[in-house]
This record gives structure tokens, C-alpha cells and sequence, in this order.
């Protein structure tokens, strides 16, 4: 008599998010960026004021407002070639511009930009590891950056004006935040095994601060930092000071467009100083850390005008100037976004055959 095999039980069909909680992020966002920009900005300005500022730019201005936005603009690529051994400029380009496009303006647009950069990235023969190293440190260094400049901002209000209690503050918790992140980073470098060992202590932190939510302590985390140690070491070795050096480049050209904005309108330095406009600027900036909206509309906004008024600018002027800012910076993007995608779309003619790119030593290869 044949002995029948024991049948596994079906499989689980995967839970399904209850709509609400589907709704409940994109509806939100609508609900913060209405506000900001249907209730909040009229108490600050106009649309014919902001129009009237800008009118009231001179062509040098305005040539020189043009010239910093396609600088900013081309310093996107330069952490993704940074951190993309053999990719070229123009492929970062088309890249860059097309998840900035999907990011300001789909509500969890950065999962969907992720899936973008794969299959942009597959397209002209490079491999998922690849990507994902370069993905993994440009968000790495990124965060770095948001957490440096409030620090130094907030030095170099220091040397300029008699620091508060609640700078020195925010300043010395800013420098602990980013002592320890490079510290760990550095020891996460070091050897597996302290790799290891810090994916073992963040675990254990993680259950503890999880477990008055009833969820089972986290597993893997070990293999996890082991894994992104193995994959990234030899590129940050080799690389980490471009990499540095073009985050910096990148975020302090963002900022270089809203100071060139707010002197074209009439905001100048007696209003607001340079080092007040950065301090305001790097703060704006560390609330995009948790993404409450695509691209920080509205937040961004808020944290602007706020600040900037608060420092000493005509309302007006400085809400003129925020709105050039990120109309420059936020709303040029999104149809260039759609050309690029629509180019690679179309054109074939930089494609290569799955995993063909040349291959390179720093990022170990897999698919």
C-alpha cells in the first residue's frame, strides 16, 4: 500500500491594510497642505504680492536666480555617481530627475522612485546590488548631512551672536546625534564581528521599545548590519570622501537658491543674515526626515515662512521668496521628471543586457 504524502495546509492569503489606513496618510497630507496653503500663507501674503516681487526682479536677478536653480538641479547626480561605480552622468541625470518628479508628487512616491531607480538601473546593465549599495549610502550620507547642518548653523550663530540656552541645546544635541551616528558607522566599518555586535544591540533596543505594543522581538539584525558592512566597505573606503564632499555640494546649493530668492525680493541682510537664512533652512530641512508629505510640501512652506519672518524678514517678501524657492525647486523638477521618464521610456539607445555594465571591484556583484 502507498503511502500518501501529507498535504501542507493552504497558505494564508496575505492581510489586507484596511482601507482606512489607506486613506487615512493621503487624506492627511491633503488636510496639512491645504491648511499651510489655503489658511496660513494668506495671513502672510497674497498671490499678486508674490507676483509683484517678482516682477519687481531685475534681469540680473533673475539670470543669477536661473543660474543657481540648474546648478542645484545638476548636483542631484552627483551623490548617485558617487556612490554608482561606472554610471554616467547623464543616466544619474535622467535618474535623479524622474523618482524627484514621482517623489513630489505621489503620496509614498519614495517606495515607487525605489522601484524606478531598480528598473532604470537594470535597463542600462547594471545589477540589483549595485543599485542597492549606492541607494543604502546616498540615503545614508543624506541623513547625515540633515543632521549636520542644524550643528553647523548653529556654530556659527555662536561666533555671530550671543548664543541662547536653547541653542546651546539644540547644538550640543545635534553634535551627539551626529558623534554617535559616525561612531557607530565607523565601528560598523570596522570588522564583522562588530557589525555584529551593533546589529545585536540596535535589535535588542528595537524589542524593548516595540514590546508595550505586543510585538515579538525583532530578529536579524545582525545579519543585517554583517551584510551591509560586506556590501558596502570596499566603495566607502575608496569613495567616502566624494561622497561627502558631493552631499555637501548638493545640500548647500539647495540653500544657495532660497538666499539668492530672498535678496532678489528685497529680503537683505539686515533682515536676515545669511547664517539666520541657513540655520532656518538646515532646520526645515531635518523635519523632511519623516515624509508627512510628498516632496515636504507644505511643511517646508510652514517652516520657512515661519522662520524667516521670526528672524526679522517682511512677511510679504519672505513668503515671495519661499514660494520662488520652491517653485524652483519643487514644481521645475516635475516636468522635467516626466520628460526624462518619457526619454527612457523610448529611447533605446543607452540600454545593455541585464548585469553587462563593467564590472567593479568596490561593490561586490550578485543580480
Amino acid at each position: 500500500m502507498t503511502a500518501v504524502a501529507p498535504q501542507a495546509p493552504p497558505a494564508r492569503p496575505p492581510r489586507r491594510t484596511p482601507v482606512w489606513r489607506r486613506v487615512l496618510a493621503p487624506l492627511l497630507s491633503l488636510v496639512l497642505v491645504g491648511a499651510v496653503f489655503f489658511w496660513f500663507l494668506p495671513q502672510f501674503t497674497s498671490l499678486s504680492d508674490v507676483w509683484s516681487a517678482v516682477r519687481g526682479m531685475s534681469w540680473a536677478e533673475l539670470a543669477l536666480l536661473g543660474a543657481v536653480t540648474v546648478w542645484n538641479l545638476a548636483t542631484y547626480q552627483f551623490v548617485m555617481v558617487a556612490t554608482m561605480p561606472a554610471l554616467r552622468l547623464r543616466e544619474a541625470t535622467v535618474s535623479t530627475l524622474t523618482t524627484t518628479a514621482v517623489s513630489n508628487t505621489v503620496v509614498g512616491g519614495a517606495a515607487i522612485s525605489l522601484g524606478l531607480t531598480y528598473a532604470m538601473n537594470s535597463s542600462w546593465g547594471f545589477s540589483r546590488s549595485r543599485t542597492s549599495v549606492s541607494l543604502l549610502l546616498s540615503g545614508l550620507w543624506n541623513n547625515f548631512a540633515k543632521l549636520g547642518l542644524p550643528v553647523l548653523a548653529l556654530a556659527l550663530l555662536a561666533f555671530s551672536s550671543t548664543p541662547t540656552t536653547g541653542r546651546l541645546l539644540a547644538g550640543l544635541a545635534g553634535i551627539a546625534g551626529l558623534v554617535v551616528a559616525v561612531v557607530l558607522l565607523g565601528l560598523l566599518l570596522r570588522s564583522r564581528e562588530s557589525a555584529a555586535r551593533i546589529g545585536r544591540g540596535a535589535g535588542r533596543v528595537a524589542s524593548v521599545v516595540i514590546r508595550p505594543l505586543g510585538r515579538p522581538p525583532v530578529r536579524g539584525w545582525d545579519q543585517a548590519t554583517t551584510k551591509f558592512r560586506d556590501r558596502t566597505v570596499l566603495l566607502l573606503r575608496a569613495r567616502w570622501h566624494w561622497l561627502t564632499l558631493a552631499t555637501v555640494v548638493s545640500q548647500l546649493s539647495l540653500f544657495v537658491v532660497l538666499l539668492v530668492a530672498l535678496r532678489a525680493v528685497g529680503v537683505d541682510a539686515d533682515e536676515v543674515g545669511t547664517v539666520e537664512a541657513l540655520a532656518v533652512f538646515a532646520f526645515a530641512r531635518l523635519l523632511t526626515a519623516v515624509p508627512f508629505t510628498p516632496g515636504g510640501l507644505g511643511v517646508i512652506e510652514l517652516a520657512l515662512i515661519t522662520g524667516l519672518s521670526a528672524a526679522g524678514g517682511d512677511r510679504a517678501l519672505v513668503a515671495a521668496a519661499v514660494l520662488v524657492f520652491r517653485g524652483l525647486t519643487y514644481v521645475l523638477p516635475i516636468p522635467l521628471g516626466v520628460g526624462t521618464y518619457l526619454f527612457w521610456r523610448h529611447d533605446r539607445s543607452w540600454r545593455r543586457e541585464p548585469n553587462s555594465a563593467p564590472r567593479t571591484e568596490l561593490v561586490p556583484e550578485t543580480t
